[in-house]
């Protein structure tokens, strides 16, 4: 339900207001990579505290979406992005000038809780808002493209304000943006809530948040120290029951906090697992080639972070173009080409060279961002629509926590892989220290920090050696996600097929239906 009537004004104004909460959030999501050397370098946190000061954020986030969700269909998703609003600005001060590591983690914390409020709220407040079908898968195509555009967009915010400022301004930035959601979404935003939402599981809200934790947390340990420490199985462990636990238990409940029947609808599933796969091949690409620029190539923050400009705007060009495509070509060949233009651009990245012209990223960066502004806008919009609108912002948590698991999983696999092709392909000097070595052996970084200590023509080589193994696991590791991204076209291809090109809004359909109604055009 509303809170009063939407005019055509009001609803572009909402849907603008959402659109810059996620595109903040996705920012905020990648900006701290360019930070840390400059933080570190300024607070001198332990090597455990570095992990934690860039892990947490996501723990929090992902951990508590599913609630968070489900929280805003009980209290109204308009009040829970504002709520989220104000303490996530705060959380920006707070860690703009945390004054030890401790506290700039518990800030950081803080900055996960707001956005497991606000995320989930955009898009079912776009969902709420939006009810005319065309209308609808619109908006959610432009809000697609703007949230993986600003996911890309987190370097060059990140490299211009760390060129001229401190590292907290990429902090401190917030404020400004978040006021202005405030002060807009407070009169613009239109109200809705479910009006039946039922008892609140107590029980079910900690199995969640513990069992997101717990395997989140095993993943990201694996990657980090592998997968023998002991503490690594013990969090799955954990992770993996109290997830159990939580499943079983929802199909129990009569109002669930997880409504795992959504799953039994191929279209929402289908739209869930290609927004995952997509996250999970794309989620290492950042980290690895904002190290390729830097490291590698020994270009600025600022001129890494525009190399990668190209992504966002095909992103943002490639979201709104889904209305139109749907039409044409039907869903499951949107996502799909989608997919595959992903896929392709993979293939380009897997050229690049240790002193390879832009040229040579720049179409493959342009291909990529467009792919995954048809897949997202086209994906979210399905699952969105698939979903009672009582339960939209359930519905939207789900694919959020989807791509936070499905981006967890991608650092830890394919960051794994490429740091293990490193390793394996570096050919090191004769008669370097043990140190120099292990230092090397390390990372990129560690050895390009190596070869400047060394005399002469022998650091340069080890530089030299570093670039060539850096650039060749970046090969291999571009050609495996093409290949992931290649079975995700195809799975899109069968899970999506007969989903409706126009997926009718809530009023349209029977209440009493599981999943949507399937109108006149179906997908040919």
């Amino acid at each position: 339900m509303t809170s009063a009537p939407i005019t055509p004004i009001r609803k572009w104004g909402a849907l603008a207001i959402c659109c810059v909460a996620a595109l903040l959030l996705g920012i905020d999501n990648s900006v701290l990579n360019l930070a840390i050397p400059s933080l570190t370098a300024d607070m001198r946190p332990s090597a455990t505290q570095i992990l934690w000061i860039a892990d947490v954020y996501g723990f929090a986030m992902g951990g508590l979406l599913i609630f968070m969700g489900n929280l805003g269909d009980r209290i109204g998703r308009k009040k829970l992005l504002l709520a989220g609003t104000i303490a996530f600005g705060l959380a920006s001060a707070i860690t703009a000038y945390a004054a030890s590591p401790g506290l700039l983690i518990g800030a950081r914390a803080l900055l996960g809780i707001a956005g497991a409020a606000i995320m989930p709220s955009t898009l079912s407040l776009i969902r709420n808002t939006f009810t005319e079908p065309a209308e609808r898968t619109m908006a959610m195509g432009i809000s697609g493209g703007v949230g993986a555009g600003g996911f890309a967009l987190g370097p060059i915010v990140g490299g211009v304000l760390l060129d001229h400022f401190w590292w907290g301004s990429v902090f401190l930035i917030n404020v400004p943006v978040m006021l202005l959601v405030l002060g807009f979404g407070t009169v613009v935003l239109p109200e809705s809530r479910n009006p039946r939402p039922g008892r609140l599981d107590l029980v079910s809200v900690p199995l969640s948040v513990v069992g997101m934790i717990g395997v989140t947390y095993a993943i990201k340990a694996a990657a980090r120290d592998g997968a023998a420490e002991p503490i690594v199985w013990i969090t799955a462990a954990i992770g993996v029951v109290a997830l159990v636990v939580f499943v079983r238990r929802q199909t129990r409940l009569a109002e669930p906090l997880l409504d795992v029947k959504l799953f039994r609808n191929p279209a929402f599933s289908g739209s869930v697992g290609s927004n995952l796969i997509t996250i999970f091949s794309l989620s290492a690409l950042s980290l690895i080639f904002a190290q390729y620029f830097q490291v590698v190539r020994g270009w600025s923050p600022l001129t890494s972070g525009l190399a990668l400009l190209l992504g966002p705007v095909g992103a943002m060009i490639g979201g709104p173009l889904v209305t139109l495509l749907i039409g044409k070509w039907g869903r499951s060949r949107v996502v799909s080409v989608g997919l595959g233009l992903m896929a392709v651009s993979m293939v380009g990245f897997s050229r690049v060279g240790t002193d390879s012209s832009y040229a040579v990223l720049a179409v493959p960066l342009l291909l990529n961002g467009i792919g995954l502004g048809f897949t997202l806008g086209t994906t979210n919009d399905t699952m969105l629509a698939t979903a009672p609108k009582e339960r939209a912002g359930g519905a939207s948590a789900i694919g959020e926590t989807a791509m936070e698991f499905g981006g967890a999983l991608g650092i830890a696999v394919l960051g794994s892989l490429a740091s293990a092709l490193y390793r394996g392909g570096l050919a090191l000097p004769a008669g370097l220290p043990a140190e120099a070595v292990h230092a090397a052996r390390q990372s990129v970084g560690g050895a390009v920090a190596t070869g400047a200590a060394l005399p002469g023509a022998t650091g340069t080589d080890v530089i030299a050696a570093a670039g060539r193994a850096f650039v060749a696991s970046i090969q291999t590791t571009t050609l495996v996600g093409a290949a992931l991204l290649t079975v995700g076209a195809v799975f899109a291809l069968f899970t999506l097929r007969g989903v409706p090109a126009e997926i009718p809004g809530p009023e349209e359909q029977d209440p009493a239906a599981e999943g949507p109604a399937v109108p006149a055009p179906l997908e040919r």
